[in-house]
């Protein structure tokens, strides 16, 4: 017998899918309309967003439903990334029953490749006692194991900090490469990653966040890298991390300027950390629009 969930799982699916597609397609009329707003260089309708929005709310519960029980999640942020989506996102991995354990904001002086050199020296000297650390290439994948021992690990309920966890972030911090938007209590076992829409400031971050994540992966039991529609387009850093071939464990979703885009979003946690990385989203998204 087919059950009510996967009636309701399959109707969800067939309108997130078709919301995302009014507001990226037909959104992209050349409209100006008393109903209509433009964000990020996107026409949207105010109704097909009320509307999005509305179903979301009904629907989320059954569509996440325990989905993260038990797994300590950590919210990271690139520079840019909105208030807006970070929130949408944080709710939604709570309502999967995920222990979101605090908000690390990676800033642009860790990102931008000019200042890749200085945030290697500071993973170096902080982790020259730290094996995995020590023992990485120089570089971002230096730089991703120090933040990956410093904050995660593949212990589903998430680990207390320790001396050396605790002397990694202090270095990160006075060097500000990182802030902490919500100071976090433990190590994560997930970690999602809430990227800015794309823009000519974080074009030159792609390959920077790319190559962390790459290296954030090992260390952690799931891993998500998250932004609006426009990031997944050419310059944008979801666009980036899907197109690094090294990178291509590491799940990634372009909707979050959506409500039923941050759904997805704890379902594509649930899903990497299950083993079962993809992409997910708009059309660009090569695995549909949500996690099956």
């Amino acid at each position: 017998m087919i059950s009510f969930r996967y009636h309701v799982v399959s109707l969800s699916a067939a309108l997130l899918a078709l919301a995302a597609g009014v507001v990226l397609g037909a959104g992209l009329l050349d409209r100006s309309d008393d109903d209509t707003d433009v964000r990020d260089g996107v026409v949207t309708d105010a109704g097909v967003s009320a509307f999005d929005s509305g179903y979301a709310s009904r629907t989320a519960g059954d569509l996440v439903d325990d989905a993260l029980e038990g797994r300590a999640v950590l919210v990271v942020t690139t520079p840019g990334a909105r208030a807006a989506d970070v929130r949408g996102v944080t709710a939604n991995l709570e309502a999967a029953g995920g222990s979101v354990v605090g908000q690390l904001d990676l800033t642009s002086k860790l990102l931008d490749p000019g200042g890749r050199q200085f945030a290697d020296g500071v993973a170096e000297q902080a982790g020259a006692e730290v094996d995995e650390v020590s023992g990485a290439t120089p570089g971002y994948a230096r730089i991703g194991a120090a933040l990956s021992r410093a904050y995660l690990t593949k212990s589903a309920g998430g680990t207390a900090f320790d001396d050396t966890a605790n002397q990694l972030r202090s270095a990160f911090d006075e060097g500000d490469l990182t802030t902490v938007g919500s100071a976090p209590q433990e190590r994560a076992s997930i970690a999602v990653v809430v990227t800015a829409p794309r823009s000519s400031a974080n074009e030159q971050q792609g390959a920077s966040l790319a190559a962390l994540v790459r290296a954030l992966d090992p260390g952690v039991g799931g891993l998500v890298v998250a932004g609006p529609s426009t990031s997944s387009l050419d310059g944008g850093l979801v666009a980036a991390v899907r197109s690094d071939e090294s990178a291509s464990q590491v799940s990634t979703v372009d909707v979050v300027d959506l409500p039923a885009g941050r759904v997805v979003v704890a379902l594509a946690a649930a899903r990497d950390a299950a083993g079962e990385p993809g992409a997910w989203g708009t059309s660009r998204s090569p695995d549909g629009s949500l996690p099956r």
